[in-house]
């Protein structure tokens, strides 16, 4: 091999090889890098995958601190087994908007440095499903989403109105959306959307003509409507331009009105296309729509969805305690969520213990990192859940939810570890998503008591692998 020279481009670290891969036949290993694939420099993972696509795959590397070729000859499409530490190797596009709703504004000092990146990078959308806006793109961009066609994107609209959108964004040359939208599907690009809904500013009529002009693009294949969300530190430095809570009668008004418009879009496309999110039918008490509603829960990550999963998922697993295919020991355990879903889930943690013979305590834990406001159980640091359990006499049992915990597993958003909670309560946690994870959890773990702690796995239904590092806590 020649001598080890400087990379043309930032180089692509490797973080993971698969086990029988073809990069694992060929002897590549972590902290190896890629240079190049069949001689065009790489600049992020989505370059890596549009260029191993071919049959015959050639990647220039650095091996053991020289730098090296490898050839390969595959199926079209196979992967070769190779995972990177980052997703974007220049560095990750940030936000060019002055957003007076923006979540980051508000959040508190002290927490991990990736959640204050305030990303607006569409190679990060299209990899992870983080919602963009499409304000900073370049004509280099948009010729690199033509030739690689990067679908389906996820885009935050907010309004479709241009003088609403700028004001809602803080910038003033913001693009038209409705031209992206276009330019997009001239391109064969779909987009998933995104409406923050701030009352008294985009709602309304205003809402009306957002969600009109969307349906209007085929290639707009969903619109999440979610509400405005901040911290008390954030709402009381912007005043009230637009950052409150919906009340409930707000709230059933947004589900009576996008219910209209779901009845127009499965008239004209046989789906239901727009989507108010989960905190507008709880807070509105509305009944949630059947899973068949949701057209296969493209948003549920956006918090669109979630519950009704939540519910079908108990509905089936009754059925199996009913039909005798599940036997729960009689156990006592606790489970801890946010303030939103715990009325949900105390009803169907009744129907489990009238089942099952368990005793079953929900919590609801207020969150003070962010303020009460802030009500989904995947924003409650690690201390709320120490303070909820205060003066608590603790059963064996202890659940907590899953997505309070970073992509890996390792951090709540506070840094606090699961170990050094677990340390702190004298229990053992499991993290879950549902309650048929639950149950199988109890199950489990009377068939091994005294097992070891194990690290919760990495969170595969979470978009946010971008705000957070692989290190173990």
């Amino acid at each position: 091999m020649p001598p080890p020279r400087r990379s043309r481009v930032p180089a692509g670290a490797i973080s993971a090889v698969d086990p029988g891969s073809l990069a694992n036949e060929a002897g590549l290993q972590p902290g190896d890098q890629v240079l190049s694939v069949n001689g065009q420099p790489i600049r992020d993972p989505v370059d890596y995958r549009f260029q191993t696509t071919e049959q015959l795959v050639e990647l220039e590397v650095i091996h053991d601190g020289d730098v090296g070729f490898v050839e390969f000859e595959k199926p079209i499409d196979e992967p070769l087994g190779i995972e990177f530490d980052d997703d974007a190797f220049d560095g990750t596009r940030i936000c060019n908007n002055k957003c007076f709703f923006c979540f980051l504004k508000g959040l508190p000092k002290g927490l991990r440095r990736p959640l204050y990146i305030k990303d607006d990078d569409y190679r990060l959308s299209f990899l992870h499903g983080n919602f963009v806006t499409m304000t900073n793109l370049s004509d280099d961009d948009w010729s690199r989403l033509e030739e690689q066609r990067l679908s389906p994107l996820h885009i935050s609209v907010h309004a479709t109105d241009l003088d609403l959108r700028r004001r809602l964004l803080g910038n003033r040359m913001a693009p038209d959306i409705l031209n992206q939208l276009q330019r997009l599907a001239a391109m064969r690009i779909e987009a998933h959307t995104q409406v923050v809904l701030c009352p008294g500013i985009n709602d309304g009529d205003a809402l009306d003509q957002t969600v009109s002009d969307l349906l209007r693009h085929d290639n707009v294949l969903s619109i999440g409507v979610v509400p405005v969300g901040s911290s008390l530190e954030g709402e009381a430095r912007i005043n009230d331009a637009g950052m409150r809570a919906h009340s409930m009668n707000e709230a059933k008004a947004v589900v009576r009105q996008l219910r209209r418009w779901q009845r127009v879009a499965r008239a004209e496309r046989e789906a239901s296309v727009v989507f108010p999110s989960d905190e507008f039918y709880l807070t509105a008490g509305s009944r949630l729509p059947s899973a068949s509603r949701y057209d296969g829960f493209p948003q549920y990550e956006n918090g669109i969805g979630m519950t009704r999963a939540l519910i079908d998922d108990w509905v089936r697993t009754r059925r199996k305690i009913r039909a005798g295919r599940l036997h729960v020991p009689p156990t006592r355990a606790l489970i801890a969520c946010g303030t939103l879903i715990a009325p949900t889930l105390r009803r169907l943690c009744d129907e489990a213990a009238e089942l099952t013979g368990c005793g079953f305590d929900v919590v609801a834990v207020d969150n003070t990192l962010f303020g009460s406001r802030v009500n989904v159980s995947g924003l409650i640091p690690g201390l709320d859940f120490l303070a909820a359990f205060d003066g608590r006499e603790l059963p064996e049992r202890v659940f907590l939810p899953r997505a309070s915990l970073d992509y890996f597993g390792n951090k709540f958003l506070d840094d606090l570890t699961p170990k050094e909670l677990e340390s702190q309560l004298g229990r053992p946690l499991s993290f879950v998503y549902s309650m048929s994870e639950l149950l199988e959890s109890i199950i489990e773990g009377v068939e091994q008591e005294g097992r070891d702690h194990r690290q919760p796995r990495p969170n595969l239904r979470s978009n946010g692998r971008s705000w957070t590092t692989p290190a173990a806590g």
